[in-house]
């Protein structure tokens, strides 16, 4: 079988699941509940690659206005080397065509990507740790906060509006979502989702430093004697020494890279990346 013989059309809402399956395997430890809100970002940006109906690559190349993010680059192991991934590819760039484009791309197809026109613009880790510890007081629920300033400040991280994958993602179904407000205002929020194994913070915004430490202890506590990550842009010291100081260790670890000019946006303000798949 060659390149030609692969048919590519859009994934439904109940086939994700095979997506973030092979995700898991590669070691991405995807979140329990992720396809509801990743799907809800935008139903027509996850392709699946078949050969005579068996289901042998994907790739997700979500929409987010004149922003694209591309993800789930995935070929099944015994059909690699085939051509199969780069007409996914191709099929994905043509989807975002006109956009600048995102990714985290892991190493071994970083140089690829270079080829394809992407830049590097920084590095994101993935730090691992343990869970619990006593919450800090003066965290509120993230529900209790206006969405829109939950948006608002989303927006301070990401370059676009993601308003229905957002109201998704802040209420995991196993987790939480915890704010930190002063006088009135929403200084950051963070995330917790139940993963394959154990939790993943994500995103943690901040305005501050001790309102990030204050928000990752609340959302640490909530996942006692559990393994949990931290994807902190490596550009962001303080995210980084956050990680540090809660002893845990670099794990993993991807090139945040786009095709354009890097987005406008304030890394100084996100300790924890939302998802390597969508951004």
């Amino acid at each position: 079988m060659t390149a030609s013989d692969l048919s590519i059309r859009v994934m439904a809402q109940d086939e994700l699941g095979l997506a973030l399956d092979w995700a898991a395997e590669e070691g991405w430890n995807p979140g329990l509940a992720d396809a509801a809100s990743f799907y809800a970002a935008d139903p027509g940006g996850f392709l699946v690659g078949e050969i005579g109906g068996e289901p042998v690559g994907c790739v997700s190349a979500v929409r987010y206005g004149d922003f694209g993010f591309l993800g789930f680059y995935i070929v099944k192991p015994p059909f690699r080397g085939r051509g199969y991934g780069l007409a996914l590819w191709r099929a994905a760039m043509d989807r975002l065509a006109g956009r600048v484009v995102g990714l985290d791309g892991v190493l071994a197809q970083q140089d690829n990507y270079i080829e394809s026109g992407f830049r590097l613009a920084w590095r994101n880790i993935r730090h691992e740790g343990v869970g619990g510890g006593r919450p800090p007081e003066g965290l509120a629920d993230l529900a209790s906060v206006p969405f829109d300033a939950v948006e608002a400040c989303d927006r301070t991280i990401f370059p676009a509006e993601r308003r229905r994958f957002l109201e998704r993602w802040i209420r995991p179904p196993q987790g939480a979502a915890l704010a930190a407000v002063e006088a009135g205002a929403l200084r950051g929020y963070g995330v917790l989702r139940a993963c394959r194994r154990g939790f993943k913070i994500g995103p943690l915004i901040a305005d501050r430093p001790d309102v990030a430490e204050r928000l990752f202890r609340g959302l640490a506590a909530r996942a006692a004697g559990a393994p949990l990550f931290l994807d902190t842009p490596e550009v962001n010291p303080d995210a980084v020494a956050l990680a540090k100081r809660h002893g845990m260790t670099p794990v993993f670890e991807t090139a945040r890279m786009y095709t354009g000019e890097p987005p406008p946006i304030k890394l100084d303000r996100c300790f924890g990346v939302t998802t390597f798949e969508l951004g």
